[in-house]
């Protein structure tokens, strides 16, 4: 069954500029954790308890500067310094202090780690993003985008171009999604990725895709231009033309 392409449009869209990804935020609480961590490694409860009583006596000079008072890397240092206290006074006599075998930093290491790794999934998936979307750009600027089988995330590249464009409707590229879905198409071949666009694409996509399939249907074969309407009823009336799409299910023998 071939599904017809809709007209090609004719606007050219210049590439748009990468955004760079920001920077993980300055933590100064963990900043100062880490600080105290380091330097209680290998002390002894002695020593933690008097680094505990220089850190309350600077706490109590920062108060009485407005600019310090407010400071988050010091409080954090101080807590610090008071749990490691508590986790000497709790441990058997002679235990000095280790990071690599203190439960909570342990757990925070971890965590890090955790986030960091996904951190590192979301740069790589927003690079993969970023170099697809420049592809498709450059296939519509040959006009050769219709020629092109979808690959999976697509759809996410199809809101990154609908992005650079400013928010405006990229309708060459929701055509050439509408007819793949149509067709099946690329990863559309699958049903269950075929039913997962569902909650993919918009509206008028998924309806211009329901029409266009049936039209095939009931016409193999015609011609690109008697199909246009196809994707201007899906743009300016998506519920009209599910709504045909599934009468004209309707109409099959």
């Amino acid at each position: 069954m071939t599904t017809p392409w809709p007209p090609r449009s004719t606007v050219r869209r210049p590439l748009a500029p990468r955004v760079a990804v920001p920077r993980e935020p300055v933590d100064p609480a963990r900043i100062g954790r880490r600080v105290v961590r380091r330097r209680a490694k290998g002390m002894d409860p002695g020593a933690v308890a008097a680094a505990l009583e220089e850190a309350r006596f600077d706490a109590r000079q920062d108060s009485r500067h407005e600019d310090l008072a407010d400071d988050a890397r010091g409080r954090a240092e101080l807590a610090e310094w008071e749990r490691l206290h508590q986790l000497l006074a709790d441990a058997v006599p002679g235990t000095v202090y280790n990071p690599d075998t203190d439960d909570v930093v342990q757990t925070e290491l971890a965590a890090e780690a955790a986030a960091a790794a996904a951190r590192e999934a979301e740069l790589r998936e927003a690079a993969r993003i970023a170099a697809r979307a420049d592809e498709l750009q450059a296939l519509r600027e040959l006009g050769t985008l219709e020629e092109t089988e979808p690959r999976t995330g697509d759809e996410t590249v199809r809101d990154e171009l609908t992005r650079r464009a400013g928010g405006y409707v990229q309708a060459d590229v929701d055509a050439w999604l509408a007819h793949a879905l149509a067709a099946h198409l690329g990863h559309y071949r699958d049903p269950a990725v075929r039913e997962e666009a569902a909650g993919l694409l918009t509206p008028p996509v998924l309806a211009h895709a329901a029409l266009l399939a049936e039209l095939a249907r009931l016409v193999p074969g015609a011609d690109v231009d008697q199909l246009a309407f196809a994707a201007r009823i899906a743009t300016t009336e998506p519920e009209a033309a599910g709504a045909l799409a599934a009468f004209l299910t309707r109409a099959r023998p």
